[in-house]
């Protein structure tokens, strides 16, 4: 197990790195105060590998709660938890402008100035800072080069510089999904449900799929497509995307979107991309009419 916590100066970028480790698939709790540390860790050895990577923000809000911290984690490590400890920090000139800019009070300063905040709160957080494994200073990081710290240290090793590409066949009939970042229209080719016994079928059967595929049109197609895919994939990996969803929609979602998103799940899996699909609306159509039958009758 993971266990990774989160602490350091208000201000600093605390919010933007629970974001970060959520869209790592941690398991992220905020202001969690310091005496639950050692249940909650408990709970987490008892979900078998459910919870295996965890990070919690515990900070100066916790008040005399927080003063708890270096005791818990002693007794963390008495019982052989293996924890991390992520200090963010940031210059005190920095750290004003940016409660300036929210308007927000500092937590030790609620009536004072925020610098008189900072100052104490630098004092209580210095031992700490002392156990810290790693320390990012967010003076000159924007939120996003934040993010693109905390990947390089706390993402899985086996997914480093990965991305997951998600393939997502959907109909236009039944609306473009939200989360498409690439949508790619199939309704050209020509259209298996104007044929009789293909109608039923999807394009996960392969007398549709070989229907679909025997067009000289189809082929090129597929062919531009996966170029341009070839060719965007490592920029969007350089930029620090974690997923990029690929939608390929047809009328309905049944027969091409289905049949050219599988052909290209194939192609990508085999070239070594961490790839999923998805077929929205396959079954769609199928279930209005037996809906549209049960009603009749």
């Amino acid at each position: 197990m993971r266990f990774v916590i989160i602490t350091g100066l208000s201000g600093a970028g605390k919010s933007q790195a629970i974001k970060a480790f959520e869209d790592l698939d941690y398991y992220c709790i905020d202001n969690l105060p310091p005496k639950l540390i050692q249940k909650f860790a408990d709970l987490c050895i008892q979900s078998q590998g459910k919870m295996d990577k965890v990070a919690l923000v515990i900070d100066i809000r916790g008040g005399i709660f927080f003063d708890d911290l270096i005791e818990e984690l002693k007794g963390l490590n008495m019982g052989e938890y293996s924890y991390e400890i992520l200090f963010l920090d940031a210059s005190d000139q920095v750290l004003i402008k940016r409660f300036k800019e929210t308007r927000r009070k500092h937590p030790l300063a609620p009536s004072n100035l925020v610098s008189e905040g900072i100052k104490e709160e630098r004092k209580k957080l210095k031992s700490i800072k002392e156990l810290a494994d790693n320390i990012i200073d967010t003076s000159g990081l924007k939120p996003k080069e934040l993010k693109e710290e905390i990947v390089k240290v706390y993402r899985d090793k086996e997914k480093q510089g990965k991305m997951l590409i998600n393939i997502l066949s959907f109909g236009f009939k039944h609306g473009i999904p939200l989360e498409g970042d690439l949508i790619f229209d199939v309704r050209f080719l020509p259209n298996p449900f104007y044929i009789e016994h293909l109608r039923p079928q999807s394009g996960k059967d392969k007398e549709v799929k070989d229907y679909v595929l025997s067009f000289p049109e189809t082929m090129e197609f597929i062919k531009k497509l996966e170029d341009m895919i070839d060719f965007l994939l490592p920029f969007y990996i350089k930029e620090g995307k974690f997923q990029l969803v690929i939608g390929i929609g047809c009328t309905g979602g049944q027969h091409r979107s289905v049949t050219i998103s599988n052909h290209l799940f194939e192609s990508l899996k085999e070239k070594g991309y961490w790839v999923a699909i998805n077929h929205r609306d396959v079954n769609k159509d199928r279930k209005a009419k037996q809906l549209e039958v049960q009603i009749t009758f």
